[in-house]
């Protein structure tokens, strides 16, 4: 694959057989995002665990303390008091059947975040094939499958993500803006490996967080150390 000039620069300020303190690492993925966007710093985190397995899996959400920094379209499942409270709330989209037939049929997916009421999951489930492949299947470990929808709502908002392993044992999340700086990223970043540790499966073994890396939209890998999340275990 071709990189352009900005990359190829960007690329010479990192060592590639370094991994860097965590300070660092978000300085050099902040002095190399160079697009004329801003762009989004993502934390990609190999665990030492099996996905295969039921009981090493890794997954749930936490809300970052200086938020993703983009503006986040909610849609909600539910009906009655609930669908009012979270049209409040702030919700772009909310419905019931309706919303699930636009869904299956139509193919409308223009929100980033879904989130449903616990009595809606009969409604929801159908969906599972369209939502699951994108990453938009409401779950109750992540928090949006909730009697109290217009929390999830407020948390979507602020900046709740969601954390989950891929095929390869990896996480890949965004912790904000490149024009966040290094200390909201790293905020948001401590947040977000700290509830990483605390979900380890009682069934995994040996090391656990094994390689770390952040990097921006359009610039390279930075590998930073987890000594300090480890530590705290």
């Amino acid at each position: 694959m071709k990189h352009g000039k900005k990359y190829v620069d960007s690329k010479k300020l990192i060592d590639k057989t370094k991994t860097y303190e965590v300070d660092e690492a978000l300085k050099l993925v902040c002095d190399t995002a160079k697009a004329k966007f801003d762009e989004t710093v993502e934390a990609h985190i190999r665990l030492g665990v099996d996905s295969r397995h039921a009981d090493q899996q890794v997954r749930g959400a936490v809300v970052l303390p200086n938020g993703t920094g983009k503006s986040v379209r909610v849609a909600v499942f539910a009906k009655g008091d609930m669908a009012k409270a979270a049209e409040e709330a702030g919700a772009e989209i909310v419905g019931a059947e309706d919303l699930a037939d636009r869904i299956q049929n139509e193919g409308f997916l223009d929100f980033d975040v879904a989130i449903a009421a616990p009595n809606m999951m009969g409604v929801v489930g159908k969906l599972g094939r369209v939502l699951g492949p994108r990453g938009l299947m409401p779950s109750p470990k992540a928090g949006t499958v909730t009697p109290d929808v217009a929390k999830a709502v407020t948390e979507a908002k602020a900046g709740k993500i969601e954390y989950r392993l891929d095929k390869t044992n990896i996480i890949h999340c965004p912790i904000g803006k490149a024009s966040f700086g290094v200390e909201k990223l790293q905020e948001n970043l401590d947040t977000l490996m700290d509830a990483i540790v605390k979900a380890k499966p009682a069934a995994a073994k040996g090391q656990y967080l094994r390689s770390c890396a952040l990097a921006s939209t359009m610039g390279p890998g930075v590998k930073f150390s987890p000594a300090k999340y480890t530590n705290a275990q």
